[in-house]
């Protein structure tokens, strides 16, 4: 349960981070803007036309006679609208990160530098166009996991109670660790750390996701939120990378050793 409160102050440090850099959270702004403006777009036209879309789907309820023809087109319209707004959250931040990758690589870098006793970032060493691809075929990876537990989840909503009151909490807490997945992946690529290797760190500190991932993951569900909260919360998960590598950050290094201990050298 420690692990909880941890991961939830990883998450507040960063947007305290970026709060006290402004030129970084305004650059951090733009690839959420970006994403945004798509995904929006995406939405409406599913709102416009997706009864459409639908009818040309389901040419065998032409002949069904009223009401029932519409009350299943109008149902299906529905569960359609309803998967792509849940998609549209469980894939943001992938899609915002391959769009914003320099922005964040940057800001990810500037705080490992912050934080790092000697000032210095791990670096991948890679071409730009390599870091790209590799982020791009992870985070398809990720959001083909994510796609399978929205739909599974989508599914067992229509279970009576249960799916009203359950599976809702269920969905905000494996968001949440498909979140943090994506958003350490930033700093933990640089540290040339796998897809695999990542999602096992992640699994044997589950509660430490969690704090991170499931309030983060419930303000994503507020309109335009995720936006304002995307450079910090890459921040935050840099430094939570750290500690899942092990790092040492100026705070730890500077704080005095407890009564009885002694160092090794």
């Amino acid at each position: 349960m420690r692990d909880l409160g941890t991961g939830f102050r990883y998450l507040l440090k960063g947007q305290r981070w970026v709060a006290r850099h402004g030129k970084q959270y305004g650059f951090g702004l733009i690839p959420g803007l970006i994403t945004l403006v798509l995904y929006a777009a995406a939405l409406v036209a599913l709102a416009l036309w997706g009864e459409d879309f639908v009818s040309w789907s389901t040419p065998f309820a032409d002949d069904w006679s009223s009401p029932w023809q519409g009350l299943f087109r109008g149902f299906l319209t529905a569960v359609l609208f309803a998967l792509g707004l849940l998609l549209s959250v469980v894939t943001f931040t992938a899609v915002t990160l391959l769009i914003g990758q320099p922005f964040y690589e940057s800001l990810s870098e500037k705080v490992d530098r912050d934080v790092s006793p000697d000032g210095t970032a791990p670096g991948s060493g890679l071409a730009l166009w390599r870091e790209l691809l590799i982020s791009g075929r992870d985070s398809l990876r990720v959001v083909l996991r994510a796609a399978l537990w929205g739909v599974l989840l989508f599914a067992l909503g229509f279970i009576p109670v249960v799916g009203q009151t359950v599976v809702p909490v269920i969905g905000v807490v494996v968001t949440g660790f498909f979140l943090t997945e994506e958003l350490t992946a930033v700093a933990l690529q640089r540290r040339r750390v796998e897809l695999r290797d990542r999602l096992t760190r992640l699994r044997s500190r589950k509660t430490l996701v969690w704090g991170f991932g499931t309030p983060l993951a419930a303000a994503f569900l507020v309109p335009f939120v995720a936006v304002f909260l995307m450079p910090g919360a890459v921040a935050g998960a840099t430094l939570m990378a750290r500690e899942l590598m092990g790092e040492e950050t100026v705070e730890e290094a500077a704080a005095p050793v407890p009564e009885g201990e002694h160092v090794s050298w």
